[in-house]
């Protein structure tokens, strides 16, 4: 079964078919991209979301300072894209681009909102998926508020286990609004425990 099939059934009460799918996959197209190359820069609109197949992939952006701060992680059976600039046509002020090598699928704006109203499967699924990543937002904001850097990269750790493996430390500090030096002291008393 294709993973984006066996992605979207696991969300979606209403199954949609091989044949649905068939037509279904025909909105999508394949893009492969290499390690450090982008998908989105800062300044660009974000015409497509990437279902990602295989590879890893990061969402930052660039201060004043010149500082990068990582805000995604993706991997596959995510999605990536900016939201905002895809939903709106802004500007962005992210770039994405690729940790590892990496095949996706990619779903305009346009082909977005066509299966939205062509296929109840994929808008049930879109709507689930939306209202998942809210929660997890939520959570995020919340551990970032109130959560000590110890314990922000145990909660990381529990619920993305593959990503220390997956992501530099930097990029993984980053994302936890941490400094690599504090992650590193965290590891290391980890690993003595």
């Amino acid at each position: 079964m294709h993973p984006l099939l066996q992605y979207i059934n696991s969300y979606a009460t209403t199954l949609l078919t091989e044949k649905d799918f068939t037509y279904f996959i025909g909105h999508f197209i394949e893009k492969k991209i290499r390690k450090k190359q982008y998908l989105l820069q800062e300044g660009d609109i974000c015409k497509y979301m990437a279902f990602i197949l295989k590879g890893s992939m990061r969402k930052f952006y660039v201060d004043e300072k010149g500082l990068e701060h990582n805000v995604d992680l993706y991997v596959e059976n995510w999605w990536a894209g900016d939201r905002e600039s895809y939903a709106l046509l802004t500007p962005t002020q992210f770039n994405i681009d690729a940790c590892e090598d990496c095949e996706l699928l990619l779903l305009s704006r346009e082909n977005n909102l066509k299966l939205q109203t062509e296929c109840p499967s994929f808008n049930e699924f879109r709507l689930k998926l939306d209202e998942l990543n809210q929660i997890a937002n939520q959570k995020r904001i919340t551990s970032t508020i109130s959560n000590s850097a110890e314990k922000r990269y145990a909660d990381f750790i529990e619920r993305h286990p593959s990503f220390v493996q997956r992501f530099p430390q930097h990029i993984i500090a980053s994302y936890l609004g941490i400094t690599k030096d504090t992650l590193s002291r965290i590891r290391k008393r980890s690993l003595k425990r």
